[in-house]
């Protein structure tokens, strides 16, 4: 193999990273959680073939339905709920399930139930799939409070009660980052082997950055703190250089470049929408979560996402993650506008 680099011969799988991790708690840990995430990786592997196939095999399209949002769902959307509801139940060790795409909570029977609430986007930015954006599936863990059978109080609860949270990006390669309470790790699938492999370990979003995320076609709704925000960024002191905007329309795909590179993501409520667009149990929870164990900074404007008590499953709210000090600079403009 002259001239060529020889491949490493120590890979280290999701299952294996994973046990590795609950080998460290000692007797406290049951291999529960790891069972569960085998199950969630076995689903995306799923979903990431149907998506790669989706127009080949007419997975592209309306279902003739409508979700609890309103919005209308795609064939895959619904087959991607079907398919993440089916293996968490079949797992075992869930009691509570909340999907997107479902009005109500799924209360697991008493023969399968668990330990564990997973509260999921089953296919986040699915109505980008004909134009070839990534997509993905976004995720988050709850523990069963103590004495409960499994109700929908179990998951509402502040996001910092959760136990792990991550996302899976489907497009020119599947990537599935995970936070447990450790730090972050990214693993890519390995077609060839059906594994998810390490590939990006202990990820840490660097400080600044050089990009921001948002919708600007949506300014004239803004309010005043996001507006000199952005103009702060475009129009910085002399002797700076400007940010650049990056945006797909696909929080998995926004919120991942925003980790492996830093800048901010923004997704703001507004004039138009009060309480903001992001779901706060299955979308904003969730990237709160990683975005603070890769070291950044998760906040409405005024408070910490993770801090919010939510009062109901599909709840929505403001959301800038990503570089400390990107974020607080965001914060001092809603810190000035008081």
């Amino acid at each position: 193999m002259s001239g060529e680099e020889v491949p490493s011969t120590d890979l280290i799988t999701l299952t294996r990273h994973v046990l590795s991790e609950g080998f460290r708690l000692g007797p406290a840990a049951t291999g529960d959680l790891t069972m569960l995430l085998t199950a969630i990786q076995t689903t995306s592997k799923f979903i990431a073939t149907n998506v790669r196939r989706a127009r080949l095999i007419n997975l592209v399209g309306l279902a003739g339905e409508t979700n609890v949002q309103g919005e209308e769902q795609k064939k895959l959307d619904v087959l991607s709920n079907d398919i993440m509801v089916n293996s968490l139940r079949a797992s075992g060790k869930t009691a509570v399930l909340v999907s997107e795409e479902l009005e109500e909570a799924v209360i697991i029977d008493e023969k399968n139930r668990g330990k564990y609430c997973v509260v999921f986007d089953p296919l986040d930015g699915s109505s980008n799939i004909d134009a070839g954006v990534n997509i993905g599936t976004i995720f988050g863990v709850y523990h069963v409070k103590p004495e409960s059978k499994g109700s929908v109080e179990d998951v509402l609860r502040p996001g910092r009660e959760m136990v792990a949270a991550g996302y899976v990006m489907y497009g020119s390669s599947c990537n599935l980052i995970l936070s447990t309470g450790n730090g972050v790790n990214g693993y890519t699938l390995d077609p060839s082997l059906g594994e998810f492999i390490l590939t990006h370990p202990d990820i840490k979003v660097p400080s600044r950055g050089k990009i921001y995320s948002i919708n600007e076609g949506n300014s004239m709704y803004y309010h005043e703190p996001v507006l000199k925000y952005l103009n702060f960024i475009k129009n910085p002191p002399a002797g700076k250089s400007p940010y650049s905007a990056r945006y797909i329309g696909s929080m998995v795909a926004d919120v991942h470049r925003t980790l492996l590179y830093g800048g901010i993501f923004c997704y703001p409520n507004d004039k138009k929408s009060k309480s903001g667009k992001l779901r706060l149990l299955y979308e904003a929870f969730p990237m709160a979560y990683l975005t603070e164990q890769a070291g950044g900074v998760a906040t409405t404007g005024t408070k910490r996402i993770l801090d919010l008590e939510p009062t109901n499953i599909h709840e929505r709210c403001s959301v800038f993650l990503g570089s400390k000090e990107d974020v607080q600079d965001l914060i001092k403009f809603y810190e000035g506008s008081n």
